[in-house]
């Protein structure tokens, strides 16, 4: 596709991918959020990513991502609906199948980068939904265009990281947003106007 779509979010979701979030017992990380503590925690933005999806001429489904520059959660697991949440997107880095076409991704075509070279996620609400998932209200932020955005979140997983020896922990989402929205309409409808986003969302103490 040298035409395309959208941008960022974060703080997670669940997708189909729910049956792919088993945890192996030797894993330091378990899916129980008691093993999280209280507080504020920063992003990871060596394992948090978006990635969207749209639908490429009808031809073929094509995927792109973006990491994470910068973010924070501030979570107490007894209190999951006080849960904030705020990730910005790194727009100018975002990978795709060619140089080529991250140009044009990052042309004025698109999410003209050179003015606009993040992405923002800010959550405004979130709504418990059983132990482990939510739905995560917010706004997204793409080329100086905010819009209101819900995603739905799975808890992964909580633990020590043994390399760094910290706190870790991290949500997994989806979500769908029209590019239309954002500026991003170039070469709609021949390319999808509807962006699937699955998220990777990861913190660190």
């Amino acid at each position: 596709m040298r035409h395309l779509l959208v941008a960022g979010l974060v703080a997670a979701l669940a997708v189909p991918a729910a049956a792919q979030l088993a945890t192996a017992p030797g894993q330091p990380g378990q899916p129980s959020a008691a093993r999280v503590a209280a507080g504020t925690y920063q992003v990871d933005p060596a394992h948090t990513q978006v990635t969207w999806e749209v639908n490429h001429l009808g031809f073929s489904m094509l995927q792109g991502q973006f990491g994470a520059a910068g973010g924070s959660i501030t979570i107490d697991p007894k209190k999951p609906a006080a849960t904030k949440v705020e990730v910005t997107f790194a727009v100018d880095q975002l990978s795709v199948t060619s140089p080529q076409f991250a140009n044009h991704l990052k042309s004025k075509d698109f999410f003209d980068a050179a003015n606009n070279p993040t992405a923002r996620f800010v959550s405004t609400s979130v709504t418990p939904r059983g132990a482990n998932k939510a739905v995560v209200a917010g706004e997204l932020t793409i080329k100086g265009i905010t819009k209101p955005v819900t995603l739905d979140v799975t808890f992964v997983g909580a633990g020590d990281n043994p390399m760094s020896k910290k706190a870790n922990f991290g949500f997994v989402g989806t979500g769908t947003i029209k590019r239309s929205d954002f500026g991003l309409g170039y070469a709609a409808p021949a390319v999808s106007d509807t962006v699937k986003l699955n998220v990777n969302a990861a913190f660190t103490a």
